[in-house]
């Protein structure tokens, strides 16, 4: 395995003129036909047609044929790659129930190596789909690793940008014991910070997998600490309809008004989810800018709800969208989630209008880079930006653009994705990641995955065929 520090040397960062029928910036420039865009030494130099970037700089290569479309890397805002090696489980249960019956046994045998190899193979799907930064909780309850640091390793290898949190819960079950005290959940978030700290592509959140899995003493121990150290937090908040009836029973309150009462909102903050607010809540997170990421697809899977994108983005908050994990998604791939995004507020509200292609694509990119924080570096196509670049041609799904953003949202697929930068390096060519050998990478997942099923019991409670040799 190669050493994560050194993993983006494999893959240097290239000078090259990016070519297609329809740039899509998301910016100021708009949507330029036959537009280029010039990447040099990581940075976006400049954005504008292509004949005359072309008469500029006629000596340098040039990637993309005139057709398709170029766009900025999509920004997966929420996601768990804790459960890379776990899809396809509890496709029938409630969030309560799959939290119990699968990513508490789960989260209890993962290890350093799991994230690790997890995440490589997570990553390659997300590569391929369009992705270049993941805003990534990991959720264990293995008191014996540290497993969470391994997404750092994983990402570094496949040079994807990410955001990292260790999601800790350590009253997930009500009435079983904790599996952690205090410190030793804050010495994994440590070790998680100092991680990603020496990361190139990586930076650190703190983690609160839900408000009800944490005890009062740790929720309250994040709040000065989150505090104390500047740190910005990743969380879980209003997801679905059990939970505000859970927080109103424990402390006379809902999650979100709880959230505010111990701190939580004095720090950036992005929620997944969303589902179930109130216009009080909607004030007071607009009030705070928390920005929340919309997962569609897992929303529908584990029949949570709608979460209220017109009404949360008119009043001012940050909305991206996030696949969430792997196995309450079952899959990874963002461009799905970007169509699912529109689709579910239309039908929701019997109205093709309620949500445009712009904005959604929007969501996905600069609205989601918003969200983290990041918008300064990564979200849109300018000028002094980060070189993360995503081109789609050569399939039939991009080869007719009567309405360039419309294609991308309602009809772009992982096939159409021929090439993607990540800090000025090509880590998708030719439709194949450059950085993960996709091959390999699923023959060692399918042994980790066995072996996950099995320890886990998982296996023998019907919920996974694998593992029986």
């Amino acid at each position: 395995m190669p050493n994560a520090r050194t993993a983006a040397d494999r893959v240097p960062r290239e000078e090259v003129l990016v070519r297609a029928a329809w740039v899509l910036t998301v910016g100021p420039g708009g949507e330029i036909e036959d537009g280029a865009v010039h990447v040099r030494d990581g940075r976006i130099v400049e954005v504008g047609g292509y004949r005359e970037l072309r008469g500029r700089l006629p000596g340098l290569p040039v990637e993309g044929d005139g057709t398709g479309l170029l766009i900025p890397g999509l920004v997966n805002t929420h996601t768990h790659l804790s459960e890379a090696l776990a899809t396809g489980m509890g496709s029938e249960l409630t969030l309560f129930e799959w939290g119990e019956r699968i990513v508490g046994p789960l989260g209890s045998v993962l290890t350093a190596e799991d994230a690790r190899e997890g995440t490589r193979l997570r990553a390659v799907e997300m590569l391929l789909s369009g992705v270049t930064t993941v805003n990534d909780m990991f959720v264990h309850g293995n008191p014996d690793d540290l497993a969470s640091v391994g997404v750092v390793a994983g990402l570094e290898e496949a040079s994807l940008r990410g955001v990292v949190s260790f999601g800790a819960e350590d009253a997930a079950i009500p009435g079983a014991p904790p599996w952690a005290d205090v410190d030793r959940v804050m010495a994994e978030q440590d070790a998680l910070a100092q991680a990603c700290a020496a990361a190139e592509l990586v930076s650190f959140r703190y983690g609160i997998g839900t408000l009800l899995g944490q005890s009062d003493a740790l929720l309250e121990a994040g709040a000065d600490v989150c505090r104390d150290r500047g740190w910005a937090v990743h969380t879980h908040l209003a997801e679905v309809r059990e939970e505000l009836v859970a927080a109103a029973q424990r402390w006379g309150r809902r999650t979100i008004p709880h959230a505010l009462a111990l701190g939580l909102f004095d720090r950036p903050l992005i929620a997944g989810h969303g589902v179930w607010v109130t216009e009080a809540d909607i004030e007071i997170l607009a009030a705070h800018e928390v920005a929340i990421a919309h997962n569609p697809v897992a929303n529908m899977i584990l029949g949570s709800g709608v979460c209220p994108v017109p009404r949360l983005r008119s009043a001012g908050i940050s909305v991206g969208i996030g696949t969430d994990g792997a196995a309450s998604n079952d899959g990874q791939d963002m461009l799905q989630a970007v169509k699912a995004a529109a689709l579910l507020q239309k039908v929701h509200a019997l109205d093709p209008s309620v949500i445009d292609a712009p904005t959604v694509l929007r969501m996905a990119t600069l609205d989601g880079a918003r969200a983290l924080g990041l918008d300064h570096l990564v979200g849109s196509l300018e000028p002094g930006k980060r070189a993360d670049l995503v081109l789609l041609q050569d399939s039939v799904c991009v080869s007719v653009l009567h309405d360039p953003c419309g294609q991308l949202v309602y009809g772009a697929s992982p096939r159409a994705v021929r090439s993607v930068w990540v800090d000025g390096r090509r880590v998708v060519a030719d439709h194949a990641c450059t950085t993960v050998d996709e091959a390999e990478q699923i023959a060692r997942s399918r042994a980790l995955a066995a072996r996950l099923a099995q320890a886990s019991g998982l296996h023998e409670s019907g919920f996974s065929r694998l593992g029986s040799t």
